[in-house]
């Protein structure tokens, strides 16, 4: 067993990113269905928070059956910090996450995300200000280090526990890499058998099959994994690395009719939550991603991202069960998705 505070896991959980015009509660859905153990919300702007923001409040919705649930928030100031902790509290999400690893210019710029790395001290203490704002157990998510000459995790993995985080998520590159070469799990790997260290690491970065996942969690240690890009267009990653570990056994790929049964649950999520027009209309981003690999597929796929209703929707989700009923499809590593101008921390 994993525990965080008193939030008990399963023994290597295995969790959904936080991921900004991503990890929403229809995506959270459908990665909850299909094996998520422990999922984050979008990053949340302190500052957002406290002016009362539409978008920002937004992003405090959970729900029920996506337990458990840790909502991020991000900012530089303390006080802020420690004021936008107490509202995260008053929704009774079963953690928060402080995101110190977004690494886009906009974020950075405003001395937050990846930015605060360039300052441990400020780090800490905007650690320690949520810490001490608020009853829930408070994780971090950050990287390596700023870049390759200060990659510090260690000193801020021990600083960060002594002033009271409950888990600490690591992605294996440094700010300045953003997401360009591979993830290096050597220093999370470091940090997890670090004999100072007592709460659970997990590890972040590149995992894109399960073999890898399992490689990773026999030769770093990790307490779990948090999985990002892998799971855009492809929640079955989940599932398919428990079963790939407790078995060494490959579940076979997930059907047409079961990729479109997904895409429809996520829409119709969607549209549940965000209203018609939004709810369509943000969903136009993701058809590529579950329809990837399929023959032919980009005449369906054009109809999809300039049909108005749902019920337009359905009705071409199920031409494409009928045109591609039978289709097998081979099983190759997941792509990660180009999503480099966001912020999948």
């Amino acid at each position: 067993m994993v525990k965080i505070g008193k939030l008990v896991l399963d023994e290597f959980p295995l969790l959904l990113a936080p991921m900004e015009d991503v990890s929403d509660p229809p995506f959270r859905a459908v990665c909850k269905d299909n094996g998520a153990d422990l999922m984050y919300s979008e990053f949340i702007s302190s500052e957002g928070l406290i002016r009362d923001a539409i978008k920002s409040r937004q992003k405090l919705d959970i729900f029920d059956y996506e337990r458990p649930v840790g909502i991020q928030i991000f900012g530089g100031d303390e006080e802020a910090m420690a004021m936008s902790a107490r509202i995260v509290e008053t929704v009774n999400p079963d953690i928060v996450d402080i995101n110190f690893g977004c690494p886009v210019k906009k974020v950075v710029s405003k001395g937050a995300g990846a930015g605060v790395l360039k300052d441990i001290d400020l780090m800490v203490r905007l650690t320690e200000a949520v810490v001490r704002s608020t009853s829930l157990p408070v994780t971090v998510k950050t990287r390596l280090g700023w870049d390759n000459d200060n990659r510090n995790i260690e000193e801020v993995a021990e600083r960060l526990q002594d002033v009271g985080i409950q888990a600490l998520s690591i992605h294996g590159r440094t700010r300045m890499q953003m997401y360009k070469g591979e993830a290096d799990w050597s220093l999370i790997g470091a940090v997890k058998n670090n004999a100072r260290i007592r709460i659970p690491v997990f590890g972040n970065g590149d995992i894109d099959s399960p073999e890898k996942a399992l490689l990773y969690k026999n030769r770093y240690g990790v307490d779990g994994i948090m999985i990002g890009r892998a799971a855009i267009g492809y929640p079955w990653i989940f599932n398919e690395i428990k079963h790939f570990i407790k078995t060494g056994e490959h579940f076979p790929p997930p059907t047409v009719e079961q990729r479109v049964a997904v895409v429809q649950k996520h829409l119709h999520k969607s549209v549940s939550w965000k209203g018609a027009i939004t709810g369509v209309n943000e969903m136009r981003r993701h058809y590529s991603n579950y329809l990837k690999g399929m023959p032919n597929i980009k005449e369906f796929r054009n109809k999809l991202v300039i049909l108005k209703t749902v019920e337009e929707i359905d009705e071409v989700l199920a031409s494409i069960i009928a045109n591609y009923s039978g289709y097998k499809f081979e099983r190759t590593p997941i792509e990660m998705i180009d999503y480099h101008e966001k912020c999948p921390v």
